[in-house]
């Protein structure tokens, strides 16, 4: 008491003389040192702390424990997210070349802005700055997790933790007392034994890893025993499952880009196309991608069906929409093994770990052009690409490059038109389809003759050129609205005048076509692994309560004092309701 009122004195005395010597806010010496300073820093005259220099190893510590950071991590997901838009808004040389070389023709000066280093937008998942923020992304992700499954696992190896002194300030607090005046002691000892040897047992029963603790009777307090429980570390290891799945998925899509194939090819019915390089109309393959290790497979589209909704369906609204499409092919494997396979949307056939989808299909009209002599100068079946509605008006474009003479010299002849599957005219003169079959097949087409554009230039470089478009700078349009005069209006087994005495060009068939795509990713199934551990993971994280519970047998002057109460880490509505139930139990089995 006089120590406390010595010091209450000095508080009032300094309040009302001079000013004391230490800090302002606490009254404390100037080189006074709580331990928040560090046992490096150093507080000079002027009261401030100088804190020593890091030092370039302090300086990596410092830089690894921001980069391993959860928050760090969060920004660099977003980041990476963020990084992904350039890649949808210019075009890329590895998915659309074509593309890239037009935007170069187009906007020459910005090209040369956006495809120099290191903003390298042409190439954005390749580029310095995208590949930067991926590893950096796997990297902060490793250095979260290896330390959090050091620690899990002490934790999963530790004991639960101690009974707390006062159980009162726990959630869910409930207690039961049981008085008995004539029990001895040892009577009270032995009951207080085997209720929380009850408990013991009871929280086992429901997954809680529990142990009995003790505590003798002291001056202040009673002889006390009780049981410490805990359960939810299937919590914390879900949210490690996703996070170790997290680093599989980018790891997986890695390793896939590096070796991964895609490739395209059209097949008219009745053509075949074998698994190389060579025979695809286009393809994109990683950095490492080794073409020799495609199966030499070959595939026949044999026929293409497509059941349409039609008049006895009874469905105006649904008419001519698709119920299924179907692609009949044979496949040829390399050791002579032949087999009829069926393709439908979203059932692709595998070959070899190498599905092949069915991705677009179409009608591909069959035209034949003589010239003026009646030589065969163009026979084939070109696909053509079907617009914006669902009854498959098609545009497409015929090039024919040699055999034909126009006053006289060489030329070189560009059909571009429509098909329309059934052929129907609008109030306005114009021709429309209004059904997907072939009811009233119509091929109309424009003639341009002149110079395709495919042959070397000057410079002895030929420029890539689109089969499904038609370069007219250099060629002079004969028929069409442009030019006033009629196009040409063809039915299957029409033969017509080409102008200027250039020759005939018949309308043959209109076969079916069908795209298919042939993938190839050796980490597809560990991306598909490493995600369904990923859901599996949050599930848990999210659904696995993490809790503690404690039962606590007190002696008593008449009896013993039945305690019991629950922590949870994070939200837990059902805590409460938990130790109610346990209490329950408990009594019952008492």
């Amino acid at each position: 008491m006089a120590r406390s009122s010595d010091s209450h004195g000095n508080s009032h005395g300094n309040s009302r003389g001079k000013k004391p010597s230490g800090t302002a806010a606490t009254g404390r010496p100037e080189d006074y040192d709580d331990g928040t300073l560090g046992a490096s820093a150093a507080v000079d005259g002027t009261g401030r702390v100088n804190s020593p220099d890091l030092g370039f190893v302090g300086y990596l510590r410092w830089f690894w424990r921001q980069l391993t950071s959860m928050r760090v991590a969060l920004i660099l997901l977003l980041l990476l997210a963020v990084a992904t838009i350039p890649g949808s808004l210019v075009p890329q040389n590895g998915a659309d070349p074509n593309g890239v070389r037009q935007y170069e023709l187009d906007h020459p000066d910005l090209y040369k802005v956006l495809n120099a280093f290191p903003i390298q937008a042409f190439d954005v998942y390749s580029s310095v700055w995208f590949s930067a923020i991926y590893l950096l992304l796997f990297v902060s992700l490793i250095g979260c997790v290896l330390p959090r499954i050091a620690h899990h696992w002490k934790a999963l190896r530790g004991k639960p933790p101690r009974t707390p002194a006062r159980l009162q300030r726990m959630a869910g607090y409930a207690e039961q007392r049981i008085s008995n005046p004539s029990a001895t002691t040892e009577e009270r000892e032995a009951f207080a034994e085997r209720a929380i040897l009850e408990a013991h047992k009871l929280l086992r029963t429901q997954r809680y890893r529990a142990e009995i603790q003790r505590v003798e009777a002291t001056k202040r307090r009673s002889a006390e025993v009780s049981v410490s429980a805990e359960r939810g570390y299937l919590r914390e290891t879900g949210n490690l499952l996703f996070h170790i799945a997290l680093v599989g998925v980018l790891l997986s899509v890695a390793l896939g880009g590096l070796f991964s194939f895609n490739g395209q090819r059209v097949l008219v019915v009745g053509e075949s196309f074998f698994n190389q390089l060579i025979d695809y109309d286009s393809a994109n393959s990683g950095t490492y991608f080794n073409p020799a290790t495609l199966e030499p497979f070959a595939l026949t589209l044999d026929k293409f069906e497509v059941d349409y909704v039609t008049e006895k369906d009874n469905n105006e609204q649904a008419l001519g929409q698709v119920k299924e499409y179907r692609a009949h092919v044979t496949l040829e494997t390399p050791d002579g093994e032949t087999r009829e396979e069926i393709i439908r949307v979203n059932h692709p056939l595998r070959v070899h770990g190498s599905p092949v989808y069915l991705i677009a299909n179409g009608y591909a009209p069959t035209v034949t052009v003589r010239n003026a002599e009646g030589t065969v100068v163009y026979s084939e079946s070109m696909p053509f690409i079907p617009q914006e509605d669902r009854n498959l008006t098609s545009l497409g474009v015929i090039k024919v490059p040699f055999g034909l003479t126009r006053d006289g010299e060489p030329t070189q002849l560009g059909l571009r038109g429509f098909f329309y599957p059934t052929k129907a005219e609008l109030d306005t003169g114009a021709f429309t389809s209004v059904f997907p079959d072939l009811k009233n097949p119509v091929l109309t087409l424009d003639v341009f003759a002149g110079d395709l554009g495919i042959n070397a230039n000057e410079s002895g470089v030929a420029v890539p050129q689109s089969v499904y478009k038609l370069d007219t700078t250099n060629m002079e349009q004969l028929t069409g609205r442009a030019v006033d005069k009629k196009s040409l209006e063809m039915r299957i087994g029409d033969t017509l005048d080409l102008p200027d005495g250039m020759g005939t060009i018949s309308f043959e068939a209109a076969p079916r076509y069908a795209s298919f795509d042939v993938m190839r990713n050796p980490a597809q199934q560990w991306i598909l692994i490493s995600a369904l551990a990923a859901v599996l993971g949050l599930l848990s994280s999210l659904f696995v309560p993490r809790r503690r519970m404690w039962v606590k047998a007190v002696l008593t002057d008449d009896g013993v004092l039945l305690q019991y109460a629950a922590l949870a880490r994070g939200d837990d509505p059902t805590l409460e309701r938990a130790v109610e139930q346990l209490r329950e139990l408990h009594r019952e089995r008492l």
